[in-house]
């Protein structure tokens, strides 16, 4: 190829790459903050903007929060703050999703509301030949009072399996669930039935080694609102186990909570101190470490958890005590800590971590564990402790947009 047309085409790509920069620069700049949002598709269906990758560049920062709603859906909070030029604009949308939405209609109903509350940004920055806004009509008729013939009640059915193997191992493992559950501001009560079975056979020297555990469960609470602050409430559960050595458990827990700030604000910031006490019962499939086949148990718990979602990142924690009343000996302390922050511009720290110090295995079998039992993860083992720690650091840097979606060899 001659010198002067590589020389040319050199120049247009230039001048390409900087006219590209010109109109980009031009665009609303918008920071995504959401975790659970389809970024590749709002990236190929919101026009008008220029995806960047960290706040710090953005005119808009859309910062989402977001939690379970009665519905089986979720409810949305979408800040948009103001950057720059824009820090007079900050305000704020609510919108709601229910169990009946795919993840079509979830996306749909969230990029819906990222553009109404992006007008604002668009009229200021001048940018209204592109933006059109349709309204509906306006109807004399007076409208009827919708009422819901199901009354807040939310059913779920679930089951699911998967199976594995090769020529001397197999495994699969099946699952059933079943929940009802009614979600008001004044009352909450949730239903959870379910069972699973873990099963693994190995074959050595001609000879099968199965390893089968299951379990059964049906937990029940109802938890009533008191006011802003305080609620009660009563847990119950029911079931079996194989691996915690119970061929039948139940248990009766009255509870009081107390949150430091008001419950309305949960979805930015809480914390709670809440606190269970009631009886407990156990039939043992094999005589436990105290020589019992049954027992009833009197049993406290006390929890102190917090969590913080902030536009810097997200903190969580939570500590936990629990107790025997008959032996206060028999006791477990419970700590967990995650977090996710933005230090600077690209960087970003996160961790998470749990310890527990468990003196309260009254359950454990009498006797010594086999090998194969121990291998197999067959039954509950004694342990004074256990941890994990999640520890991470993260840099980005380089060109600030994003806009762009190439799905080539995803799969």
């Amino acid at each position: 190829m001659p010198k002067f047309t590589i020389t040319l085409l050199a120049l247009f790509s230039v001048f390409q790459s900087f006219a590209q920069e010109v109109s980009t620069e031009k665009l609303l700049k918008i920071y995504l903050d959401c975790n659970i949002c389809d970024q590749t598709y709002m990236k190929q269906n919101l026009g008008n903007v220029q995806f960047v990758r960290d706040q710090n560049y953005s005119d808009v920062h859309l910062f989402f929060l977001t939690q379970s709603n009665g519905s089986g859906g979720r409810s949305y909070e979408i800040d948009f703050i103001g950057k720059n030029e824009f820090e007079s604009i900050n305000y704020k949308l609510n919108f709601t999703t229910d169990t009946n939405m795919s993840g079509d209609d979830v996306r749909n109903r969230i990029l819906k509301n990222i553009k109404l509350g992006l007008v604002r940004f668009w009229i200021a920055k001048g940018m209204t030949d592109e933006v059109t806004i349709n309204v509906p009509s306006v109807n004399n008729e007076e409208k009827k009072e919708e009422k819901d013939p199901w009354n807040y009640w939310v059913f779920r059915v679930g089951a699911n399996g998967f199976f594995n193997g090769q020529e001397s191992s197999k495994f699969s493992n099946l699952n059933f669930n079943l929940s009802a559950k009614r979600v008001t501001s004044k009352n909450k009560f949730s239903m959870n039935l379910g069972f699973s079975e873990n099963k693994s056979t190995f074959t050595f020297d001609n000879e099968d080694i199965v390893s089968v555990n299951n379990n059964k469960y049906l937990n029940i609470s109802d938890i009533l609102s008191i006011n802003n602050h305080w609620s009660y409430g009563v847990f119950g559960r029911i079931g079996t186990s194989t691996f915690s050595n119970k061929d039948m458990y139940w248990s009766l827990k009255p509870a009081l909570e107390y949150n430091f700030f008001k419950y309305d604000k949960s979805a930015k910031k809480q914390l709670t101190l809440s606190y269970r006490n009631g009886i407990e019962y156990n039939k043992y499939i094999e005589r436990s470490v105290f020589g019992k086949t049954s027992e009833n148990l009197w049993e406290h718990n006390i929890l102190l958890g917090g969590t913080v979602k902030q536009e810097w990142g997200n903190v969580n924690g939570e500590a936990s005590f629990n107790q025997y009343l008959h032996d206060t000996t028999l006791n477990s302390f419970g700590f967990y800590l995650g977090a996710n922050v933005r230090v600077f511009k690209g960087f970003n720290f996160n961790i998470s971590g749990n310890y527990s110090i468990t003196r309260n295995q009254v359950n454990l079998p009498a006797g010594d564990i086999s090998l194969e039992e121990l291998l197999l993860q067959q039954q509950q083992l004694q342990s004074g402790y256990n941890y994990f720690v999640s520890v991470g650091l993260s840099y980005s840097f380089g060109s600030i947009y994003n806009t762009i979606v190439n799905p080539r060899f995803n799969f």
